[in-house]
């Protein structure tokens, strides 16, 4: 959600009273140009207040709940439930897991027979270290709605925006979300605000308070039966969207072998 100018320039004044508009762009990594748009219509976005404050040590959690249209990120930040955290694990990190517990190998924990598929990973030997890649990943915005969807998530969502519902499934089906429909669902689902902001990108799991390590733990909680039914999952939603995308490259070859 954009963020009135006026409002912006106050609040960058009292982090930055002696910056000019290039120090500042300079200092964020920002075009002069792109800011100067964003103030001449009156609307600076979000990002660009997130990359100010990271210029100038400030936590973008904190800059952002000083602006009215995000007011619901101030106070103590809520931890993120287990199924956030999973939800914010790439697609290739769970199948990297997977492989490293040996459940897909013959006579590996999932085919020994001694009850070793329901025992999570913590409560076995370190097979050792992993490191994850940080969110967003090529479906975190969708996996963190269906991660806290209760069934009625959605209509709640477009009931308390105004979205239709259409327009809402195309934002997750195409892995966006504004932060304001983010903001939204997260209060519709009674979670941490900021967790629909790290899994668009706007901010990473450190700045919205998340523990270090917290998914590493969430997936190593997870039992072979969990963490191979969520892999499967998540390889079928990635087949559907590769078989759609070759149909409309067929489409698409067709239609110019017809103009010829």
């Amino acid at each position: 959600m954009p963020i009135p100018a006026k409002a912006f320039q106050r609040w960058l004044h009292g982090i930055a009273p002696d910056a000019s508009t290039s120090d500042v762009c300079r200092a964020a990594g920002i075009k002069r140009s792109t800011l100067a748009q964003q103030l001449v219509r009156g609307k600076v976005a979000g990002a660009t207040v997130v990359s100010v404050s990271r210029a100038y040590n400030i936590n973008p959690v904190t800059a952002l709940a000083g602006f009215d249209d995000f007011r619901q990120l101030a106070g103590p930040p809520l931890q993120p439930t287990r199924s956030e955290l999973v939800s914010q694990i790439s697609t290739a990190d769970l199948l990297r897991a997977l492989l490293l517990r040996g459940v897909a190998e013959p006579g590996g924990p999932g085919e020994s027979g001694g009850g070793a598929a329901g025992v999570p990973l913590a409560g076995r030997p370190d097979p050792g270290p992993t490191v994850l890649v940080p969110p967003p990943h090529a479906t975190s915005v969708r996996d963190w709605v269906e991660a806290i969807d209760d069934g009625e998530l959605r209509h709640r969502v477009s009931t308390a925006t105004g979205i239709a519902p259409q327009n809402y499934s195309a934002q997750l089906t195409a892995n966006r979300l504004t932060p304001e429909l983010a903001l939204a669902t997260a209060l519709a689902a009674g979670v941490a605000a900021s967790g629909g902001l790290v899994a668009t990108g706007l901010i990473t799991e450190a700045e919205a308070g998340w523990p270090p390590g917290a998914r590493q733990a969430a997936l190593d909680s997870m039992t072979d039966g969990e963490l191979t039914t969520l892999a499967g999952e998540r390889l079928q939603t990635l087949g559907r969207a590769l078989r759609r995308q070759e149909h409309d490259q067929e489409r698409t070859d067709k239609i110019w072998e017809n103009l010829g």
